[in-house]
């Protein structure tokens, strides 16, 4: 009988099916429990990896790249470990301890922040009592790297040669030539303000004929040279858009709060020569300077100098460069380590065109100037060579030259000088013709501007100016 039982027993199949789930039952929860403690597990990953990136970050920051190494790894591990506390469910064994390496390579830091540690499990018994099971390892890293804002000595180099007399816009240009039609006939229907010391001297002028500049400013009309000095006033004097809201000074004063650096800076001038306005000084007293800014001067229509009555000229852009070089020394880091120095960028803003005296053909490519000893030309860029073999920077805001053709209020006024010995240099446009060609490849890679006219000179050049002067941090892993 017990053999029959036992026979029907195991050949019954009523309720196999809660036998199989009752079979299966176990490695079902201990899928689930696996599933379940892998993905917290991949969640405090996903965690601790933010933690690292943000530790990263913070280590590089602009404060932070002007303290020491042992400093940048403290504030690094203090970021990592408020963020890691927060998480729960982390064995304390591994604990989950940032180790923190900083790499300094001149101004450049690199930052890796590594870590390893274990996501308890909230089955350790269905997945087994060994110390694996009980914790699931995870790890990760990140990599941050910059480069610390400099110290800088900015050595402004500014234009003031008679083509920056130029209406500041179209409306300004048309409005002079319209203002100017009954001056003397060197002067006449001029989009030009030029500054005359004797305009009476003009041919068909009387003692009482005034310059071009003295009607443009009679009458209201805005030259580029006075959209130069409002930029100035920005960089130097008066910036409402500083990050830090204390500082109401200019764009240079913001930026060396912002990045932790010290900057100097020199303003000149130049025309057929060099003037200084401000030797090497803070920007703050650089800025009272701005004011001194003022159009080049000539006795009179083909006149420059009295007594020496030979043609107009007015620009010596490379001789202007030559002469700031031979007063720069060699640039350093910019580092604040013991010995450095800061490092050294000459800022240029022009239109790009020398009009200067010069010994021979062999010297301008424009053999009829040459021959008149006065030559018109886009910058020779030699010059620009040799500053940047030095390790000096160069940065241009190049003030297009304006192509002077269908002009004036009617579009029917063309220059015929620009046409004869400049426009070959302007086409096919201001921003893409020799001219730009030649002060952007002077510039050190990256630091060259261009604005039209009419264009916002300010925001232009501060614009460059922050270009040049930023640095940023970012992940690299």
């Amino acid at each position: 009988m017990l053999r029959t039982w036992f026979y029907r027993f195991a050949s019954d199949r009523k309720a196999n099916v809660a036998v199989i789930f009752a079979i299966m039952l176990v490695p079902l929860v201990f899928l689930l429990g696996m599933t379940l403690d892998f993905t917290q597990a991949l969640r405090k990953k996903e965690q601790l990896d933010a933690a690292a990136d943000a530790a990263a970050i913070a280590a590089v920051r602009p404060a932070m790249l002007m303290q020491s190494d042992s400093v940048a790894a403290a504030t690094a591990n203090a970021i990592f470990m408020s963020r890691a506390n927060s998480i729960p469910g982390l064995a304390a064994t591994p604990a989950p301890t940032p180790t923190i390496n900083v790499v300094d390579n001149g101004l450049q830091r690199t930052v890796t922040v590594s870590y390893n540690a274990a996501s308890l499990n909230n089955f350790p018994t269905i997945l087994g009592n060994g110390a694996n099971k009980v914790s699931w390892p995870i790890s990760g890293s990140a990599t941050s790297q910059a480069a610390a804002a400099p110290n800088i000595n900015w050595y402004f180099l500014l234009d003031d040669s008679p083509s920056m007399g130029i209406g500041a816009s179209l409306a300004d240009i048309n409005n002079l030539i319209t203002y100017t039609a009954n001056q003397p006939t060197p002067s006449k229907s001029c989009g030009f303000a030029c500054h005359e010391t004797h305009p009476n001297l003009d041919s068909g002028a009387n003692s009482s004929s005034v310059d071009n500049l003295t009607i443009a400013q009679q009458k209201g009309v805005t030259l580029r040279i006075d959209l130069l000095k409002n930029a100035l006033t920005q960089l130097f004097v008066a910036y409402s858009a500083c990050p830090d809201q204390s500082i109401k000074t200019g764009v240079m004063q913001c930026m060396s709060v912002m990045n932790n650096t010290t900057y100097q800076a020199a303003l000149y001038t130049f025309d057929v020569t060099l003037h200084t306005l401000a030797t090497l000084t803070t920007p703050t007293t650089a800025g009272t300077k701005i004011s001194n800014i003022s159009l080049m001067p000539v006795d009179h229509q083909n006149c420059v100098v009295s007594g020496a009555c030979n043609t107009d000229y007015g620009t010596d852009i490379a001789g202007a460069l030559t002469s700031i070089n031979s007063s720069l020394s060699a640039p350093g880091l910019g580092s604040n380590s013991a010995g450095d120095t800061p490092q050294e960028v000459i800022f240029l803003v022009t239109d790009g065109v020398e009009d200067k005296i010069v010994s021979g053909a062999s010297a301008c490519p424009n053999a009829s100037l040459a021959g008149s000893k006065r030559c018109q030309q886009p910058l020779d860029t030699s010059v620009c060579a040799t500053i940047k073999a030095r390790g000096i920077k160069i940065a241009i805001l190049y003030t297009e030259y304006l192509q002077l053709k269908n002009m004036g209020p009617s579009a029917n006024i063309t220059d015929s000088w620009y046409m004869s010995w400049v426009d070959t240099y302007d086409e096919p446009a201001p921003d893409t013709g020799k001219i730009a060609q030649n002060l952007q490849s002077c510039a050190s890679p990256g630091f060259y501007k261009n604005v039209a006219t009419g264009g916002d000179i300010t925001k232009a050049l501060s614009d460059l100016f922050i270009k040049v002067a930023s640095s940023t941090a970012s992940l690299t892993q």
